[in-house]
């Protein structure tokens, strides 16, 4: 079943990242379907350094997040990677999360295809991959999550608090001490996590 849109727009962007693990991510692009679970997320607050909306500083390159939560925010990292974060929190409060690893759940074979692989081995193991094996890129930046194309669902899968490692988020030295926040939410022993 998909996620309301109401789950996003609650305001503990950290409590959000961690109910976030075993969700299934869902696209359905040009008649081809691809899921996985989610097994990793980073939790980003306007509040923080390591945000792109940090002082509620608003650009064109993040204004989605500026949305009502429940929006798809994809931005291109490093030139190169599409990376896929869920809006959360109401209208004119930049919370996000990025979503790092997935599991893959449907669809494997397109994935390889969209990844050139002949195995699956890691295809959706970090942010950069699993956008590129799901198919997402910017021309979903602001779509509903509730959206036929892109959505997340609860999969019935109960993740434990025991389950779940709290650690620092991958990338962000540039953030200073909010660099050392435990915003990086992973299933412990997951074999499809980022590195």
């Amino acid at each position: 079943m998909k996620l309301k849109l109401s789950f996003y727009q609650r305001k503990q962007v950290t409590r959000i990242a961690k109910e976030l693990l075993g969700k299934g991510l869902f696209t359905s692009l040009n008649g081809k379907r691809a899921a996985g679970v989610i097994v990793e997320t980073e939790a980003y607050s306007y509040k923080e350094r390591g945000s792109h909306a940090f002082e509620n500083r608003m650009t064109k390159r993040n204004e989605v997040m500026f949305g009502e939560g429940g929006h798809a925010y994809v931005y291109l990292c490093y030139g190169i990677h599409n990376m896929f974060n869920v809006v959360t929190n109401k209208e004119g409060v930049a919370d996000a999360i990025l979503i790092r690893a997935l599991e893959p759940l449907e669809g494997l074979e397109l994935m390889m295809k969209r990844m050139g692989v002949a195995t699956p081995k890691r295809i959706t193991a970090g942010p950069g991959k699993l956008t590129k094996a799901m198919g997402i890129d910017r021309s979903l930046n602001g779509e509903e999550l509730d959206s036929d194309h892109l959505w997340i669902a609860d999969l019935g899968t109960t993740i434990l608090p025991s389950q779940i490692r709290a650690s620092p988020r991958i990338g962000i030295d540039y953030a200073g001490k909010d660099a050392l926040l435990p915003w990086r939410f992973t299933i412990k022993d997951n074999s499809w996590l980022s590195k």
